[in-house]
């Protein structure tokens, strides 16, 4: 009897500490970063970028996988469906916090659905046209708009996407009107911009500075408080008469809801480190941006700045 008592107590005393050790052993197979969005867009970039940095510190491969549509919503949805072991995470942006506003009948609510690892980085964004579109400058593309131009092509990755709030927020902004052309993507969006399909972005630099310093297409205006080192030349919204007009594209990674703290602190720790990689830096200042410093990367600053953005766009989205 004391022998099966023994038995069962060590079975037990196995089954609790089975859990802290995967959590202390954690990673063991490669991890899978999914980016909801195509292949080539901003976030495909930014999250490349990162994976390979964050891999030298986990000792496992960090691999992409691209599913978008719905402006992310899908894709983000399999992560929320996902097992929270730490090896399926999401790594999206702004876009993440406005899917309850704008998809009332998702099967998960954005807000509650995953626990925060950390931010990565906030894009600072562009409005594009493509190369032959007649206005010189962003007051005349204005006017443009409002005139002869008026319901003008403009691509975005979709609903709730971040190129689809900086258009929502244009159009507030000025008044102009529209024509909203959604893509899986701003990847495909760009190559149709590129071949003069869309007259129309707004994009994120990642994705729009080689194309205009390439001249493939024109810059109207950087979304900034001010101009960004990258494109000095191009001038903000606001200094074409538009006032505090303003909006950057931040990402962040997330994991499943349940996943156990030591885990993310773990894939916190791996991206603090990756972010102070030179190539990282460097990578990133070429497309515009910089990383988020350290203090930012972490659990609790991307949990706060998440809620406050779900509040921000659930009360722009409803009075629209």
């Amino acid at each position: 009897m004391r022998k099966i008592l023994t038995a069962a107590l060590a079975a037990v005393s196995m089954a609790i500490a089975a859990p802290a050790f995967a959590q202390e052993d954690y990673p063991t197979r490669p991890i899978t970063i999914l980016v909801p969005a195509a292949a080539g867009g901003p976030s495909d970039t930014v999250a490349r970028l990162v994976a390979e940095a964050m891999r030298a510190d986990l000792g496992q491969q960090v691999l992409i996988e691209n599913a978008g549509g719905a402006g992310g919503s899908l894709g983000s949805g399999r992560v929320a469906a996902a097992e929270p072991d730490g090896y399926t995470l999401l790594l999206y942006h702004i876009g993440v916090s406005t899917f309850g506003a704008l998809y009332p009948d998702l099967a998960y609510k954005p807000g509650e659905a995953f626990d925060p690892v950390g931010l990565v980085t906030e894009v600072p964004m562009t409005v594009v046209g493509r190369k032959d579109l007649p206005p010189g400058d962003m007051t005349e593309l204005l006017g443009y708009l409002k005139g002869e131009g008026a319901g003008a092509t403009f691509g975005t990755a979709g609903v709730g996407a971040v190129s689809d709030l900086c258009g929502r927020l244009l159009v507030e902004a000025t008044g102009v009107k529209l024509t909203v052309v959604p893509y899986k993507g701003t990847g495909p969006a760009m190559t149709d911009l590129v071949g003069g399909q869309i007259d129309l972005m707004c994009d994120q630099t990642t994705n729009t500075v080689n194309q205009i310093k390439g001249d493939e297409i024109k810059p109207y205006a950087v979304t900034t408080k001010e101009r960004i080192p990258v494109l000095l030349d191009v001038p903000t919204i606001s200094e074409s008469g538009v006032k505090d007009f303003e909006i950057t594209a931040w990402h962040a990674i997330w994991a499943p809801k349940g996943t156990p703290e030591p885990i993310r602190q773990k894939l916190s720790a791996a991206l603090q480190k990756a972010l102070t990689s030179q190539t990282v830096i460097e990578r990133f200042a070429s497309l515009g941006t910089v990383p988020v410093p350290a203090e930012l990367a972490t659990p609790a600053a991307l949990d706060k700045r998440f809620q406050s953005e779900i509040e921000r766009w659930s009360k722009l989205l409803a009075a629209n």
